[in-house]
């Protein structure tokens, strides 16, 4: 399948890579189908809607950068995903335009089931979370360096 991006013009995705979001995505309730495209040598991976080109997230894997990231998916969620085993978390990631700045969304990961390619942004209400973590804080402590 053939899909337009405004980053990188026309894009061939394999059925592996469609993802199904019932609800859509918090404010972008009416766009349902998504493909997940992994950023070659990097951490990241860009969510972009098949039907609008402009529509499109920056995803990291919250593990690469918060190693001590952890939540428990309700099981209504699971269900409605239906995850028995297999399953991906992603975060929506806001690059600024000084990369210190730049966060991950641990609050509400979007949690993929890869195996029936059905995906949903989930807010962790009962988490020690928020919206704006730094992408380099925790790493710079780990490697003993002062954090910003």
């Amino acid at each position: 399948m053939i899909i337009e991006t405004l980053s990188w013009g026309k894009v061939e995705v394999n059925e592996e890579q469609l993802y199904h979001f019932s609800k859509g995505i918090p404010g972008f309730d009416e766009e349902t189908d998504f493909a997940l495209i992994a950023m070659e040598d990097s951490p990241f991976w860009v969510l972009q809607s098949v039907k609008q080109e402009g529509l499109s997230f920056l995803l990291g894997d919250p593990f690469d950068f918060y190693p001590s990231y952890e939540f428990e998916l309700p099981d209504d969620e699971a269900e409605e995903l239906g995850i028995h085993s297999n399953v991906a978390v992603r975060c929506i990631i806001t690059l600024k335009e000084q990369v210190e700045h730049s966060t991950i969304n641990l609050l509400a990961p979007i949690v993929l089931n890869p195996s029936e390619r059905f995906g949903k942004q989930i807010v962790l209400h009962k988490a020690p979370y928020h919206t704006r973590h730094s992408l380099i804080q925790e790493q710079q402590a780990m490697n003993g360096k002062v954090g910003g």
